[in-house]
């Protein structure tokens, strides 16, 4: 018996066709604005300060996040340049979209004269929220999955059928294969990230480490995980950039945040008023 995936398209209006992608991921954004919000409300920042912040941030991390796909194919988009500006077509990657949103940030602290370490830490458990939750887009679509796996394996990992089913998808030459979930793994990894982050936050950590243990974590996950998939764009022949980046981003991290310790930067405290 035929296994029918969950179509694409939540809403079909016509001319207009509304997709699971694009309300998962507004979905993400909306539920990690609102936990920033009270959080920044909290920390004695203004609300409007991360509601401006992200009219800026959310049209440059998208733009960013196409041009680091592009960069990365461009084989193929250097042969099709009149693709380049098909995002509906997919082909975003998560690394852009946080150097877009990071640079965003940075700029936006000194224009506001406000704390960029403040608002990354305020802002950490929401972008790993958006995170967890933007995976279940790549679900819908039966994309940014592993190798081929058997439905038993599946199965004994205890996830419910429409899981399953969904990962019966069609490979390259028109067979049909069950394949790693690592969309779930990244998802439910992300999660527990964010719970850790909640929890740090009542541990009064310095200034900015809140958000250097969010990059940690989440390239920690994303390097294990990438190794699994059969999609990643490749740096070289053998290696995978989501992996040559995720352990730079590791190890800047770790050596930022020891460095601001040592040379006395990161004095003030998460809980500080």
């Amino acid at each position: 018996m035929a296994i029918e995936p969950i179509n694409p398209v939540a809403i079909d209006l016509g001319i207009l066709q509304i997709r699971w992608y694009g309300l998962i991921i507004a979905t993400g954004l909306l539920l990690g604005l609102f936990l920033a919000l009270r959080e920044s409300e909290k920390r004695g920042i203004a609300k409007d300060t991360f509601l401006d912040m992200i009219l800026f941030a959310v049209p440059i991390s998208i733009i960013s996040a196409r041009i680091y796909y592009v960069i990365f194919q461009w084989d193929y988009y250097s042969q099709n340049p009149g693709d380049i500006i098909k995002i509906w077509n997919g082909g975003i990657a998560i690394h852009g979209a946080l150097i877009g949103a990071v640079l965003t940030a940075v700029v936006f602290a000194k224009v506001r004269k406000v704390s960029f370490w403040k608002l990354a830490d305020i802002a950490a458990p929401s972008i790993l929220l958006g995170q967890a939750i933007g995976r279940w887009g790549n679900f819908i679509n039966q994309e940014a999955h592993g190798g081929e796996v058997s439905r038993q394996f599946l199965e004994n990992l205890f996830l419910p059928d429409w899981i399953i089913n969904q990962m019966y998808i069609e490979g390259p030459v028109g067979e049909f294969a069950y394949y790693h979930p690592t969309f779930l793994y990244e998802s439910l990894w992300n999660f527990v990230g964010v719970a850790l982050l909640l929890l740090l936050r009542k541990v009064n950590l310095r200034r900015g480490e809140l958000f250097l243990t969010y990059v940690i974590w989440y390239s920690v996950g994303r390097f294990f995980i990438e190794g699994l998939r059969t999609d990643s764009l490749m740096l070289t022949g053998d290696l995978r950039t989501a992996q040559v980046l995720s352990l730079v981003l590791i190890v800047g991290a770790a050596a930022t945040l020891i460095f601001r310790r040592v040379k006395g930067y990161s004095k003030e405290r998460y809980l500080d008023a």
